[in-house]
């Protein structure tokens, strides 16, 4: 079967994989600390053990919230 020729199009801005209401990315990596994706239910934000919060470590960013300074963990209990 012939290829049909497909007219030139301008690149998307659209993400391939759009958000759904409470998370903020959901193809994002998790950082050493976080134990979820952001926004996934039962979790929630707490500020990194490691820097206090800062971001920042000895040589640069801290390796685990990943510079942010916030990790992501559980809340609720079973």
């Amino acid at each position: 079967m012939p290829r049909r020729h497909q007219p030139d199009r301008e690149p998307s801005n659209k993400p391939l994989n759009p958000s759904v209401a409470g998370e903020e990315d959901p193809g994002a990596a998790l950082d050493a600390g976080d134990e979820a994706q952001p926004g996934t239910p039962g979790t929630g934000e707490a500020v990194c053990q490691r820097c206090g919060g800062s971001g920042r470590a000895a040589n640069g960013l801290c390796p685990t919230c990943g510079g942010t300074g916030k990790v992501v963990h559980g809340i609720g209990g079973g």
